[in-house]
């Protein structure tokens, strides 16, 4: 049996690589002569520069910036040559990932992503030719205020002072924009975004009713944010000119696919597609029997471009069953079904703490997967003795 392995990471848990060692675990436990083929994967997260550093063989640069709360931390992005060409490759999740965000910290409402802006500086005084931004896995919700500020853009209040925006909810403090001090060298500068496509800025599944609850905005803070982003929204179409409001991409990252959209040149991808530049999967899941896929949560959210229903959808066309892992399985979690994803599994054997699930989880997939080759294992044999049955029947 071939089984080929594409998990995506657990937030704040495991990174993509190491789910991919423990599911491998899992499949040498069961049999340890089981043919495997790993490919971790990233959706625009965490492990975004590293991966794609390491397949470019790039380098990282650290750096230190002003982390979402404010404070400063060490940063990384990474560059890589190709050709003529210099590359940077940014991952808002280093600068303003939830990883970043101590838990009696999550207030979306005063989160900033300066430090992403601080990055994409960074790389321009280096000279880059290009730079690419990950998109995922933020801890911010500040429209991408804060990156703006980072580079030049300034926001000014009714009485036309300049105004220091620190989080989603200073957005209706602002009644107007000044480009005059934005860095030049952004014009000339191609940025490509990877990003949630299906996410937008506003409406009833604009980002801030989607995914604040995610990052620790009650109900009230909720509608707080979804009216500073709709603000927001008119704010750039009146003085830059730009309906970003439902624009694709516009609400990834909390916003952040607005202000690159508004004050860069930047053109927004669905992250898988401009992933599959750099990670080719096809070719490792022809002629395998089984696909296993994970993510740290499966519900109505991952048909939307998420990992699992991503390889999914490639393992369809060659007809090869795909079984997702998971930390947990949320609302909606049944239309992952008719994305492509025969069956999922939580990896939660007993109710637990969120520290406990954390600590165990390696330990948990593997044993996920322990089992989900041999439950394939009893489908065979069965299949097998049908077969039979069916000839000596003929």
């Amino acid at each position: 049996m071939k089984v080929v392995m594409i998990p995506s990471g657990f937030k704040e848990c495991m990174d993509a690589n190491e789910v991919a060692v423990a599911m491998e675990a899992g499949a040498k436990r069961f049999d340890p002569c089981i043919q495997t083929a790993l490919v971790p994967m990233m959706d625009g997260g965490e492990g975004f520069a590293k991966t794609i550093v390491a397949i470019k063989n790039g380098e990282l640069i650290h750096k230190k910036i002003t982390g979402p709360t404010g404070e400063q931390i060490v940063s990384h992005y990474g560059v890589y040559v190709e050709g003529n060409e210099r590359t940077a490759v940014i991952e808002m999740a280093a600068a303003a990932g939830l990883k970043l965000v101590p838990r009696n910290a999550r207030n979306p409402l005063k989160t900033t992503t300066y430090g992403v802006g601080e990055l994409i500086r960074d790389a321009l005084c280096l000279g880059v030719d290009r730079i690419m931004i990950g998109c995922g896995d933020s801890g911010t919700s500040d429209g991408g205020a804060g990156m703006a500020q980072a580079l030049g853009v300034q926001f000014l209040n009714k009485h036309h002072e300049v105004i220091y925006v620190t989080g989603g909810e200073d957005l209706l403090h602002v009644q107007s924009i000044d480009l005059s001090m934005i860095d030049p060298r952004l014009k000339d500068t191609p940025i490509d975004v990877a990003c949630n496509w299906t996410n937008v800025l506003c409406g009833e599944k604009g980002v801030a009713r989607v995914f604040g609850p995610q990052k620790g905005a009650s109900p009230r803070q909720v509608q707080l944010l979804s009216d500073a982003f709709d603000h927001y929204a008119k704010l750039i179409e009146n003085e830059i000119g730009i309906q970003v409001g439902h624009m694709p991409g516009s609400g990834a990252s909390g916003g952040l696919g607005a202000a690159l959209l508004a004050f860069t040149p930047a053109i927004l991808y669905p992250r898988f597609d401009l992933i599959m530049e750099f990670i080719q999967i096809e070719d490792k899941i022809v002629g395998a029997d089984l696909v296993i896929t994970a993510e740290g949560s499966i519900d109505f959210q991952t048909p939307q471009g998420k990992i699992p229903c991503e390889v999914a959808r490639i393992a369809k066309k060659h007809g090869i069953p795909v079984i997702a892992i998971t930390g947990t399985i949320g609302r909606g979690a049944e239309l992952n079904y008719e994305a492509g994803i025969d069956a999922y599994i939580s990896i939660i054997q007993k109710p637990a703490t969120l520290e406990k699930a954390i600590f165990k989880a390696p330990q948990w997939i593997e044993e996920s997967v322990d089992c989900i080759l041999r439950q394939v294992s009893i489908g065979m044999k069965i299949g097998v003795k049908q077969t039979v049955r069916q000839e000596e029947k003929t």
